[in-house]
């Protein structure tokens, strides 16, 4: 794909939301953290179900030590992977409070560090939290930029890293979020809906289901 057609789709994604955010709901930078480590083959929406409760009781490094292993387990057991997600909260928790002075840190290799941060993990993070101009790379984001043509790789690593090459860095705050979006609602895994997409024009997919 060449700069222009590039630089059409990011314009059309930022005319159609110049400000996109996660769907995760948070109300602080550790329960961004906490919300991304339960994020992790689960869905947002159930992600959010599961916040909404465990927030209200449990919301800060100390109130999560408190709250104990077992009780953690209850209140996420919903989610997959909840025992191994459970201890890494807990690890977390206590390490912020005695590694961190309580903050989340700022740097990558400090923030995949901590117990079940990876990569698309620390990207989003320093993303929201820290204003850098990362690209987190997932299931979504790896489908869309390889279909379309956008940014081709064999695996994330090279799909985010031929996005931090050919992305303009005025978009680079949002992309990953707009092809989040667009994975998810709108070029599907297994059905994508090539006539209603907004950047369909641009695309470089050769069997469009229009």
């Amino acid at each position: 794909m060449n700069k222009s057609k590039r630089y059409s789709i990011l314009s059309l994604f930022y005319i159609n939301q110049p400000n996109p955010m996660t769907e995760l709901i948070f109300s602080s930078d550790f329960e961004l953290l906490i919300s991304l480590i339960l994020s992790a083959q689960s869905t947002d929406v159930m992600v959010n179900k599961i916040t909404c409760i465990l927030f209200k009781v449990a919301n800060t490094p100390e109130s999560i030590l408190q709250l104990g292993i077992k009780r953690l387990k209850y209140y996420i057991k919903n989610l997959g992977l909840y025992n191994i997600k459970a201890v890494y909260i807990i690890k977390i928790s206590y390490l912020l409070i005695n590694k961190y002075n309580n903050q989340i840190p700022n740097s990558r290799i400090e923030l995949e560090s901590l117990p079940g941060v990876g990569r698309k993990t620390a990207n989003i993070i320093l993303n929201l939290l820290f204003d850098q101009k990362t690209i987190a790379v997932d299931t979504h984001v790896f489908r869309v930029s390889n279909r379309t043509g956008f940014a081709t790789g064999k695996n994330v690593i090279q799909v985010e890293k031929k996005l931090i090459k050919v992305v303009p860095s005025i978009f680079k705050k949002n992309v990953h979020f707009w092809f989040v979006y667009h994975g998810r609602y709108i070029c599907k895994a297994r059905k994508k809906q090539c006539d209603i997409c907004l950047i369909s024009k641009f695309c470089e997919l050769t069997n469009k289901n229009i």
